[in-house]
C-alpha cells in the first residue's frame, strides 16, 4: 500500500512538473502568464471585447484593448477585474479560458494546468473564492492562491524565507500594496485601491478641468508613461496630445508639460507615500531596522512612474530602489513559489 501511495505521488508529482504548470497575475490593467519550461509566455490587457446581441468574445487582451473607445454599438469592451479583484465573473473566466488557449495554442495539452494565481492580500475570502471558482471553471486542474505582496517580494528576490525584515512596495494597476515580509510570512501589510489608473484618470481630469478638453485613458496611460514624474527631473519634459473640445465639439491639439502632469497626479501619489509611512509606522521595530538597513523594493508597473524611488526615499529617510523587471515580479514570484511546493511534495 506504501509503495502504491508512493508511486501515486510520483505520478501526481510528474504530471504536474510537466503538464504546463501556470503562474499567473490576474492584473486589474495586465495580465502576465508564465508556463514552466517555457517562461513569461503571455503579457497583455486585461480587456475583453463582447458582442452584446450573440454574447461572443471578439477579442482578448491586445486586440481588445485596440478597440476600446472605438467599437460600434453592438460591441463591448470591458475590463471585468476591478481594483485587483473580479468585477465580472463570466467574462473574468472567458478571458482566462481565452488565454489558456492562446498560450498553449499548436500544443496538445494532456492535462488540465495548475496554477499559481496573485490576488490582493486585501480581498476578501468571497473575492478569494470568486478567483479560484474562476480559474477553475476556465480549465484548471487545481488553484493556489498567493497574496500578491508576497509573490512580488519573491520575484523581486528579497530572501523571505529569513528572518530579516523585508519591505515590499507593490503598485499595479488597481491597487497598491506595502507589506513587511520575515520567515516566509507577511507580518505588517497595508493596502489600498489606488495605483496605476487612478492616476491616469486625475490626468484626465485635469486636462479636462484646465484645457476642457476631453482624452481617452488609452491616451492618459500613455501621457503618464511618456512624461509624467513624481519627483522634479533635470529636464523637465513635454509632449503634444490630441482629444475633443468640450466646448466646440472638435478636435483640439494642446502641449503639456512633465510639471503640469506632476501636478495632475500629485494627489494618488501622496496617498501611496502615505502608505508606505503608515506601513512603516505599524512594523515591530527590529522588523523597520531590517527595513532602514535593507531598502524599500518598489514592484509592479506603477514603480516605473520616474522619480517615484526618489519621492518616497525623501520622504522616509530609506534607501528605496527598483526591481530589475518590475512589471514581472507577481508571475515570477508565484511561478517560483509552485516550484517551491513541488520540491517540498517530492520530499514527502
Amino acid at each position: 500500500m506504501n509503495s502504491l501511495s508512493r508511486a501515486s505521488r510520483a505520478l501526481m508529482n510528474w504530471v504536474f512538473r510537466y503538464s504546463g504548470q501556470m503562474g499567473i497575475d490576474l492584473g486589474t490593467a495586465t495580465t502576465l502568464v508564465h508556463v514552466r519550461g517555457r517562461g513569461i509566455v503571455l503579457r497583455e490587457p486585461s480587456v475583453v471585447a463582447i458582442d452584446n446581441y450573440t454574447h461572443e468574445i471578439k477579442g482578448a487582451g491586445e486586440d481588445a484593448k485596440r478597440m476600446v473607445g472605438r467599437t460600434p454599438a453592438h460591441i463591448t469592451a470591458i475590463r471585468p477585474l476591478r481594483n485587483g479583484v473580479i468585477a465580472d465573473f463570466e467574462v473574468t473566466e472567458a478571458m482566462i479560458r481565452y488565454f489558456i488557449r492562446k498560450v498553449h495554442q499548436g500544443r496538445r495539452l494532456l492535462v488540465r494546468p495548475r496554477m499559481v494565481i496573485g490576488v490582493p492580500s486585501g480581498i476578501t475570502e468571497v473575492e478569494r473564492r470568486a478567483v479560484e471558482d474562476a480559474a477553475r471553471e476556465a480549465g484548471a486542474w487545481e488553484t493556489i492562491i498567493i497574496d500578491e505582496p508576497m509573490a512580488a517580494a519573491i520575484g523581486a528576490g528579497l530572501p523571505v524565507s529569513e528572518a530579516v525584515g523585508n519591505m515590499i512596495v507593490d503598485i499595479g494597476g488597481g491597487t497598491t500594496e506595502v507589506a513587511v515580509i520575515s520567515l516566509g510570512g507577511i507580518c505588517t501589510e497595508r493596502s489600498m485601491r489606488i495605483a496605476g489608473e487612478a492616476m491616469d484618470e486625475a490626468i484626465a481630469n485635469y486636462i479636462r478641468r484646465e484645457y476642457s478638453l476631453f482624452i481617452g485613458e488609452t491616451t492618459a496611460e500613455e501621457i503618464k508613461i511618456r512624461i509624467g514624474s513624481a519627483f522634479p527631473l533635470p529636464e523637465e519634459l513635454a509632449m503634444e496630445i490630441r482629444g475633443k473640445n468640450l466646448v466646440t465639439g472638435l478636435p483640439k491639439s494642446i502641449r503639456i508639460t512633465s510639471q503640469e502632469i506632476r501636478e495632475a497626479i500629485a494627489e494618488p501619489v501622496s496617498a501611496i507615500v502615505d502608505l508606505v509611512k503608515e506601513t512603516l509606522d505599524s512594523t515591530p521595530p527590529e522588523l523597520a531596522a531590517d527595513v532602514m538597513n535593507r531598502g524599500i523594493a518598489l514592484a509592479g508597473g506603477g514603480s516605473l512612474l520616474r522619480g517615484l524611488d526618489q519621492l518616497i526615499s525623501a520622504e522616509t529617510d530609506i534607501p528605496v530602489y527598483v526591481a530589475e523587471d518590475p512589471m514581472t515580479c507577481v508571475v515570477m514570484g508565484a511561478a517560483r513559489y509552485l516550484d517551491e511546493l513541488d520540491g517540498l511534495a517530492t520530499l514527502a
